[in-house]
């Protein structure tokens, strides 16, 4: 049956988004989730999922992007109701973390309220058993995180064989985080007559080799590249010696004025060293890292977004898909060797229009990564000085000690969620990319290990083999 009438649109999304010729049921879910016009993602991508156009989109989190693939597709399962037994798997949504993942999932639920469509995520860190018994009573829309999904799949709980629509989002992270071999499995068992949507937040040569695998003849779109950040954040530097960089921060969370803050890490050691010092300094911090069980990860960003957290101490795995609206401040504790995990971090902040606050704490063996910031940013931090917090502004000449401390916290594996399953045999961590990202000149190196980048195997091609009669591609959504 057609769910198309469920519900009338609400005023709110009459503006924008009715010119889209979306479902009613789906403004009206526009509506009620308080969005009043499209964002640029938004604006430039729906026509052409709609349209059933591959779509290959550059944009960063926090951009509206979710709901920029989650309301075309589900305008189309339910104006299509497909030919397949009810409940089988018609749209994969591919995420590199568990906390994405739920989030894709909770927005797909939110759009879907009052249809007849059954959603769904699986990650590890849980128990295979409620996500195997929800996949046997049928499910049409499926997020998932690249290693549980396989590892459904080897039992044979989950079949793709009807899958029309697959999206790939943050694929850059997916990547970097050495999941291409995962993704390239997956993709071998989906029908190759598919839409393909790809976002990411950048397009070096591995996501353009990706697309070129994967995606037909797509659609490029490009909106808040990364290289930019949002303009209501106020951005600022202070200059500390990296064994001054704890006292400071204490300083600075004395300050009734910052309701609640997100402060990265680089390495999930130090996440865990800093949330318990601040603890013992009477400042009750929690971290949230991949060694983290997943109900201990729900319960601290619970906690954050209810506001009964003030502080958490993450890695860069929180810096992408987290939404937690309200967050004043973003604290980079130590500057990332990657200028783009930059952008990714205090974008956690200042989102949905709101202004937001991110302070970075810089050694002098960092301001090679600073430099590389403002590069890419294009925006001169505002400097704050230290000596208000009895401290001295160090020299700029790196002491060995900071260097040692730096080199010690760049040669540390990156943070990834943990795998309920080995790794597939001659699979390498990392992406071909990681291994020079983040060298500006100067700058120690951070050595991660390069992964393969072997064949895409049977069916991981969307491309068809020479001779062969290619496969009608129907238009999605009209």
């Amino acid at each position: 049956m057609n769910t198309n009438t469920a519900s009338k649109p609400s005023p709110q999304a009459e503006n924008g988004f009715l010119n889209m010729s979306l479902a009613p049921s789906l403004l009206a879910a526009v509506g009620t989730s308080g969005y009043t016009t499209p964002t640029p993602i938004q604006e430039a991508a729906i026509p052409h999922v709609l349209d059933g156009r591959d779509v290959l989109g550059c944009a960063q989190t926090g951009t509206g992007k979710t709901a920029a693939f989650a309301l075309p597709i589900l305008h189309h399962l339910m104006d299509h109701p497909g030919s397949g037994r009810r409940g089988s798997v018609r749209a994969l949504v591919l995420a590199p973390t568990r906390e994405l993942a739920a989030q894709i999932a909770d927005s797909f639920g939110r759009y879907a309220k009052g249809s007849k469509l059954r959603h769904l995520v699986v990650f590890g860190g849980v128990g295979k058993e409620p996500q195997i018994r929800a996949l046997k009573r049928g499910v049409e829309v499926l997020v998932a995180t690249p290693g549980r999904l396989l590892d459904l799949m080897s039992m044979g709980v989950v079949s793709l064989s009807h899958v029309e629509h697959v999206v790939l989002d943050e694929a850059d992270r997916m990547l970097d985080m050495g999941f291409i071999h995962d993704i390239k499995k997956v993709m071998a068992k989906v029908p190759e007559d598919r839409q393909t949507l790809l976002f990411s937040a950048t397009i070096p040569k591995e996501i353009e080799g990706m697309a070129a695998k994967f995606l037909h003849k797509p659609k490029r779109i490009a909106v808040d590249r990364v290289s930019s950040t949002c303009d209501p954040i106020e951005q600022s530097v202070y200059f500390v010696d990296s064994a001054s960089k704890s006292t400071l921060l204490v300083e600075l969370l004395k300050d009734g004025a910052i309701d609640r803050a997100l402060i990265f890490t680089r390495t999930k050691h130090g996440a865990n060293r800093l949330a318990q010092k601040l603890t013992k300094r009477d400042i009750p911090a929690s971290a949230i890292h991949g060694n983290k069980s997943q109900s201990a990860r729900e319960r601290t960003l619970l906690g954050l977004r209810s506001g009964e957290t003030r502080v958490v101490v993450a890695t860069d795995l929180a810096s992408r898909g987290l939404d937690v609206k309200g967050l004043s401040h973003v604290v980079n504790f130590d500057l990332p060797n990657e200028p783009e995990s930059y952008v990714h971090r205090v974008g956690r902040t200042g989102r949905a229009g709101e202004s937001g606050i991110a302070v970075s704490l810089c050694s002098p063996a960092e301001r090679p990564y600073l430099q590389a910031i403002e590069k890419l940013t294009g925006k001169k931090l505002i400097r704050r000085p230290v000596e208000s917090y009895g401290l001295t502004t160090p020299t700029e000449k790196a002491t060995p000690a900071d260097i040692a401390n730096l080199r010690r916290s760049s040669d540390a594996a990156p943070d990834r969620p943990v795998r309920s399953s080995p790794p597939h045999r001659g699979r390498q961590g990392g992406s071909p990319r990681a291994k020079n990202a983040g060298q500006a000149a100067g700058a120690p190196r951070s050595d991660s290990a390069g992964g393969t980048n072997d064949a895409a195997g049977p069916g991981g091609s969307r491309r068809p083999r020479r001779g062969a009669k290619k496969p009608a591609r129907g238009r999605v959504g009209r």
